[in-house]
């Protein structure tokens, strides 16, 4: 891998290398934490879990090819190389800043409250148009998925799309100087993690720490339909561009039609005064917000339109995130990757364009704080003022959700205990024809009940 000698890693990670001095011009081939995916050449990174100790797997990472152990344990003498450093989860950022500060290309960093995966997608099927683009893993987004998308970077890479997850203080700032951001995209300021930000000013705050690692002469790009991003002041010299529905935006978008599950039509207008007509194909007017986004980190890039155009209309649909499934049975809106009040409020919008029969498969929702079943009962009640047909709600956290949903006199709700219960009554609730979503917090492990509705035989 390009500069990842053992000598610069071991000046990287500031660490004290143990081993024969020979070995330090050696190049290693990958680097991984999970001695399961070593292979010959690796550098292995011992970093302990919650309950784990990985310094344990180092013998087995070394007899399957490792070439070198990063270690914060002394080792005492051994028969391969290791560095020894204070910590190995430091060590891991300090190796992936060494890598990426090894490319000359441009870095997009996303983070938001809600929508960082979409609007990565969409992000990336419009820089894809002009570029060879890398992008993060599935949803490494923390302080050890960063550096294993980083490391996944192909040597030929000209844009790399990272997404920056984060729910303490203090961690973007962990993040973003490995990221070292070109062009700093925020999609909101939401309510997710109030468990630990308490108030969406701390979020605002924390979220927005990743322009302070901004190279010089980067782009901020925000969402100015976002009552705290649209106050967001010039940063290091950058005047934010905003993308969203209000006029004022640089980038904006108007000529809205919705063609139901089918997706969005709509006009886009970029600062240089080029408009296009598109359709943005999948459904909600969130998805709307993250074509904006697409299209405001397409013109930095130097895109034309019609080229930003392709990119949106061909965004691919992502299993567990806003996916359309149609069955011979049901069309499901597969959106159960995760969920907050804000998403799950986005997601029934959605199932309220269907035509037919609506019914929400809704769990509960983490992280949420001491205003936890508030905001349970508030976002039932939404789905009430929505007269979804069938609301049913599974797991302790939806009792208030199933409550809030209770006031709609259109409304059916019903409360489950577990998925088990659900399924086994799931035959008489449902009919051939209906429309369902299905979303709760990723720890729910909804996709099992979206794969029971695949092979689902409805009744009439």
């Amino acid at each position: 891998m390009r500069n990842l000698t053992l000598e610069n890693i071991t000046n990287a990670c500031r660490g004290n290398y143990r081993g024969d001095s020979s070995s330090l011009t050696a190049e290693v081939s990958g680097v991984v934490i999970d001695n399961r995916k070593v292979e010959k050449g690796c550098l292995f990174v011992a970093i302990d879990g919650t309950n784990v100790n990985a310094h344990q797997f180092i013998p087995d990472a070394v007899d399957r090819g490792a070439m070198c152990v990063v270690s914060h344990e002394d080792l005492g003498e051994t028969d391969y190389p290791y560095i020894l450093v204070e910590s190995t989860g430091q060590a891991l950022l300090d190796i992936a800043k060494l890598y990426r500060d090894s490319f000359n290309i441009k870095v997009v960093g996303i983070t938001g409250s809600v929508g960082k995966t979409s609007t990565k997608e969409m992000i990336a099927s419009v820089a894809a148009q002009k570029y060879k683009v890398h992008k993060t893993l599935g949803n490494f987004n923390n302080e050890w998925g960063l550096p294993i998308t980083l490391f996944a970077m192909a040597e030929d890479t000209q844009i790399a799309i990272l997404e920056l997850g984060v729910n303490h203080f203090g961690e973007m700032r962990r993040l973003s100087s490995v990221a070292s951001p070109d062009i700093c995209v925020i999609t909101n300021i939401g309510i997710a993690h109030l468990e630990f930000f308490k108030t969406r000013e701390g979020i605002l705050h924390e979220k927005t720490q990743m322009i302070q690692d901004m190279k010089n002469g980067g782009s901020i790009i925000l969402n100015g339909d976002d009552d705290l991003l649209r106050e967001v002041a010039p940063i290091k010299g950058a005047e934010p561009v905003f993308f969203g529905i209000d006029e004022n935006c640089a980038v904006r978008a108007d000529n809205i039609k919705s063609l139901g599950l089918k997706g969005t039509a709509c006009t886009i207008h970029l600062p240089s005064g080029e408009s296009f007509d598109c359709i943005v194909p999948l459904p909600g007017s969130h998805m709307i917000s993250n074509a904006l986004a697409g299209a405001s980190v397409g013109f930095q890039l130097g895109l034309t339109p019609e080229e930003i155009r392709a990119g949106i209309e061909g965004l691919p649909s992502m299993p567990g995130r806003n996916n359309i499934i149609s069955t011979e049975n049901f069309v499901i809106l597969d959106d159960c990757y995760n969920a907050n009040p804000v998403s799950m409020k986005a997601a029934l919008d959605v199932l309220d364009m269907a035509l037919g029969r609506k019914v929400a498969i809704l769990g509960g929702m983490g992280e949420l704080g001491n205003n936890q079943e508030a905001m349970h009962y508030d976002t039932g009640v939404y789905a009430a003022e929505r007269d979804i047909n069938l609301v049913c709600g599974i797991g302790e956290l939806a009792k208030e959700l199933v409550r809030g949903a209770s006031i709609g006199e259109r409304t059916q709700a019903l409360w489950f205990e577990t998925k088990k219960d659900f399924l086994e009554e799931m035959h008489s609730l449902l009919k051939e024809g209906d429309n369902i979503l299905v979303k709760a917090s990723h720890s729910m492990e909804f996709p099992e009940i979206v794969e029971k509705l695949k092979g689902f035989q409805g009744r009439g």
